[in-house]
């Protein structure tokens, strides 16, 4: 079955650097689409950044963009988010989705809409502080 584990969460303070992973299995990694996104308790869930080789584009947010880099690996079916100059405000639950069927008209460009997307992961907690 698709699973997506995710890894690399923390603490850290403003300004510094986290790089997130996400692990994926159960599916052809190289033909879906895998997007990043957060949650604050409260609050609906914000689609961060994402990438489509299919169609080969990602995608980001204007909130993390020049700040956050998408990428992928499909020989170890790992999809990462590099996050640089954190801010407190990027404090969030952060998780990891797959939209096994992309279409042009839903990922081109990849797609920041979580109803898009089929499976999510469990999420690995980010947290900054000023």
């Amino acid at each position: 079955q698709v699973q997506l584990v995710e890894s690399g969460g923390g603490s850290v303070q403003a300004g510094g650097s986290l790089r997130l992973s996400c692990v994926a299995s159960g599916f052809t990694f190289g033909r879906a689409c895998m997007g990043w996104f957060r949650q604050t308790p409260g609050q609906d869930r914000e689609g961060v950044a994402a990438i489509c080789t299919a169609f080969g584009r990602s995608h980001y947010a204007d909130a993390v963009k020049g700040r956050f880099g998408i990428f992928q690996d499909n020989a170890k079916t790992a999809v990462y988010l590099q996050m640089n100059s954190l801010k407190p405000e990027d404090t969030a639950m952060y998780s990891c989705a797959v939209d096994l069927d992309p279409t042009p008209d839903t990922q081109n460009p990849p797609a920041l809409d979580a109803p898009v997307y089929n499976y999510w992961g469990q999420g690995t907690q980010v947290t900054v502080s000023s």
